[in-house]
């Protein structure tokens, strides 16, 4: 209902539309299609009224409501259940919570802002509103729980493609779950499983991207840290962005599904930031310090040591040396 009012004030911007007509088109009342112009203003929408010519829209807002995604989404399921709040504590938790109560494959849940956005190892995520794209992807594929971690991996794949359609062609995946320009992060990715030794139940894929962040508004610790479309002079409208975003995580999972996950691990080695350079491992147990030689089958890099052993690495954090000798 609220779509095709919506798309009634579109189709005549800077015209006046009544709300008999509207209330005739949507077979509602007139009280009701003001209840909803009222919703739209809220949640940022400038609608002017008029007693006799009706409502115009003068101004909408940056957002990725419902209204403003339905017509830009190219996917058959990926963001079709679609769950939108203005603000969230974490997209991730309240993702679990419904895919434990069935929804369907495809959902996403998404936020303008998040209060406790998390990322690995339960760190934060600066989320503020309108800057970026905060969502979780729910999925429940078919394939074994011990390849659920690659989805990750297939993520990054996916976001990779995603920015060079964008116009963004010089970002490229750090193990395991973040996208770099440069040496500045842009993007991270929390996988969350639940399921059996057998058989997954669900995955979910909590997504942060930055997008409008500017350098002004990053604290000053993290200024040669952070990456966004806008700080790499990229302008980018989010709804639209978030519908090539969500095509191409579609179209990468569906090829896992499809044809498992071995083409896609070769396209993560050619969009990887982090092979066939020196780095530094900290991982659960130690430390290691060595050459980023290969990924293998099940997503683990390979690290080979100074001394020329090889450490298979399946979970840590990656430093990247850097030309002047530090990680």
């Amino acid at each position: 209902m609220r779509d095709e009012i919506l798309d009634f004030l579109k189709e005549n911007r800077n015209q006046f539309v009544s709300g008999q007509a509207m209330s005739e088109a949507c077979q509602v009342s007139r009280t009701a299609i003001w209840k909803h112009i009222e919703v739209l203003r809220k949640r940022g929408y400038v609608i002017e009224s008029f007693t006799k010519k009706g409502y115009r829209l003068l101004e909408e807002p940056n957002l990725i409501s419902p209204e403003e995604m339905e017509g830009v989404l190219q996917t058959k399921s990926f963001g079709r259940y679609y769950v939108y709040e203005e603000r969230l504590d974490s997209t991730n938790s309240i993702a679990k919570a419904l895919a434990m109560d069935g929804v369907p494959e495809g959902t996403v849940v998404c936020a303008e802002e998040q209060s406790s956005g998390r990322g690995r190892l339960s760190r934060g995520w600066y989320s503020p509103y309108g800057k970026g794209l905060w969502f979780s992807l729910i999925l429940r594929p078919k394939f074994l729980p011990m390849e659920a971690s690659k989805c990750t991996l297939m993520a990054g794949v996916a976001l990779v493609k995603a920015f060079r359609t964008l116009g963004l062609s010089e970002a490229g995946i750090k193990w395991p779950n973040d996208i770099l320009v440069g040496s500045r992060k842009m993007v991270g990715i929390l996988t969350e499983m639940n399921g059996t030794m057998e058989e997954i139940n669900y995955i979910v894929l909590g997504i942060g991207i930055n997008t409008h962040t500017t350098i002004e508004e990053v604290s000053e610790d993290l200024k040669d840290k952070v990456m966004s479309f806008a700080i790499a002079g990229i302008e980018i409208d989010r709804k639209e962005a978030f519908a090539v975003i969500l095509k191409a995580l579609e179209d990468q999972y569906e090829k896992v599904c499809q044809e498992g996950f071995d083409s896609t691990l070769e396209e993560w080695k050619e969009y990887s930031v982090t092979l066939y350079k020196e780095v530094l491992v900290k991982a659960p147990d130690k430390d290691y310090i060595g050459y980023a030689k290969d990924l293998d089958r099940d997503g683990n890099l390979i690290v080979q040591l100074e001394d020329g052993r090889e450490e298979r690495i399946i979970a840590g954090d990656v430093s990247i040396r850097s030309t002047g000798g530090g990680y």
